[in-house]
């Protein structure tokens, strides 16, 4: 008699499909009108980036050299942590306005950690991350527990943190220690640093929290309907709560790298990041409102932001050009998905 076994072989099918439901959520994978609508949404931004690299090729002779690319990816890990929480914090239904003094505060924070009160590396990043967690968590308490609408209180919180930035120091910080620069800065894998590959790694993480942890899926189930999540007996207000916790560390790791890669906080950074992270997401395919959205296809937005950033630094363009385009590109990609919620 043959042995039988409860377990399925492994199989490349099953690798595939493994990969295919950690990095993309179930509302774009299914075979329905609107998920097939939603991929031929994909399919033109994936036509229109590859396109956009063959213009790049062809117009500036330095774009893929490996100076270039360095640069492309250091440039990009400010949004692409910021994003990522944005993000987290769309997939519920909300927006983050606060994301950009987080970031200010953050970088000034650890920079006079280091530099007036002398603490070690560590603890000051420690202490500038629990700053970024601590905003997300005054957002995100006072959205789910008194209901009220998440533009307003991250605008709110927004002038809020950038008044205490100004409080905390009206001038840029430098910080002496060489270590600050040169523990994030110096190129550890090929042309990566470390900041770099922190960048790297958070996608894919957030992509297995959001698609493979009951946290994440909560929190995608929110955006599309917060009633039915909240009858079937998950706390909604605890992991509303989460997201901005969530965002708010994304944004504070993303201004202790800031200030790492610039070696100086100014206290007027961060004007206009939850721009750049709001178009990152909604071109990687999230749903302003909630209900889709994926970490893979954020990245892709962050990249193709980066792309164009960094192609039109190559012709000297002026920067308030590309605000032009960041805010064409944010309506074409709402209009775009309109009809898909």
């Amino acid at each position: 008699m043959k042995k039988s076994t409860s377990r399925n072989p492994i199989t490349n099918a099953g690798i595939l499909n493994w990969f295919k439901g950690l990095f993309f959520s179930k509302n774009l994978t299914e075979d329905t009108s609107l998920g097939g609508r939603r991929r031929w949404v994909d399919y033109a931004f994936l036509v229109a980036f590859f396109l956009l690299l063959l213009l790049a090729a062809s117009m500036s002779d330095v774009f893929f050299t490996e100076r270039n690319i360095s640069n492309l990816f250091r440039q990009i890990v400010t949004n692409g942590l910021i994003s990522l929480g944005m993000l987290v914090v769309i997939l519920t239904g909300g927006i983050d306005l606060s994301v950009g003094p987080v970031v200010a505060f953050s970088a000034i924070v650890v920079s006079g950690m280091i530099q007036n009160q002398h603490l070690p590396l560590p603890v000051a990043i420690l202490i500038s991350l629990c700053v970024g967690i601590l905003t997300g968590t005054f957002n995100g308490f006072m959205i789910s527990k008194f209901k009220l609408q998440p533009f307003i209180v991250t605008l709110a919180t927004l002038g809020a943190i950038r008044g205490l930035v100004y409080v905390y120091s009206q001038t840029p910080i430098t910080p002496e220690d060489p270590s600050f620069r040169t523990i994030f800065g110096t190129p550890i894998l090929g042309p990566f640093t470390l900041s770099v590959l922190i960048m790297l790694v958070a996608f894919p993480l957030a992509a297995f929290f959001l698609n493979r942890t009951t946290a994440g899926r909560a929190i995608f189930a929110i955006g599309g309907n917060e009633e039915a999540v909240r009858l079937a007996g998950i706390n909604v207000q605890w992991h509303i709560m989460l997201a901005y916790m969530i965002s708010g560390l994304c944004s504070a790791a993303a201004g202790v790298l800031l200030a790492s890669r610039l070696g100086i906080a100014q206290p007027s950074v961060g004007a206009g990041f939850e721009l750049d992270a709001i178009a990152a997401c909604v071109i990687g395919g999230a749903i302003l409102g909630g209900g889709g959205g994926t970490a893979l296809g954020t990245f892709g937005g962050v990249v193709t932001l980066g792309l164009i950033d960094n192609l039109l630094n190559l012709f000297n363009v002026q920067s308030y050009y590309q605000q032009i385009f960041k805010g064409l590109i944010i309506l074409f990609a709402v209009l775009a998905r309109r009809k898909e919620k």
